[in-house]
């Protein structure tokens, strides 16, 4: 099945909530080398005026694939994963992600523009709190090989 170009404009449902725990913060700022003490010790972060350890910039991600996956797993969609690269990420908050967020997604296909058997998928992940209030919005860009004739 080839992409659907009519998914272009759709908005999927929001997540349910993902819970961030303070290890699940530590361990990605570990994981990318990030060494900020606001990043693993609850202290320094209080000292920075936040309540609870603060998630790298680019933590987002692991939030925002969460919803991405619906479109992935959308059969009407046409992704074949295997097919798939990931071609540009941006990420914009309103304000950081701290351990103790529950973070509901809602995943929005901005766009899907398709040449020469290579489509472009850029989606807009918009990140909120457990009271509605933005948090971060993370756009993406896949690049998905056509199939060979």
């Amino acid at each position: 099945m080839a992409i659907n170009l009519a998914n272009a404009g759709r908005t999927y449902p929001p997540t349910a909530p993902y819970s961030v725990g303070r290890e699940a913060v530590r361990a990605f700022a570990l994981a990318v080398g990030a060494r900020h003490p606001a990043h693993h010790d609850v202290t320094a972060a209080h000292a920075l005026g936040h309540r609870d350890v603060v998630a790298t910039p680019t933590f987002a991600v692991v939030v925002a694939q969460r919803a991405e996956a619906q479109l992935i797993e959308d059969p009407e969609a046409g992704i074949d994963f295997s097919r798939v690269v990931h071609a540009e990420e941006r990420f914009t908050y309103t304000r950081p992600i701290l351990a103790g967020d529950e973070l509901v997604t809602v995943l929005h296909v901005d766009s899907i523009v398709e040449r020469a058997g290579l489509a472009m998928v850029t989606t807009r992940c918009e990140i909120s709190d457990e009271d509605g209030e933005p948090v971060a919005s993370v756009v993406s860009t896949l690049a998905v090989r056509g199939e060979e004739a």
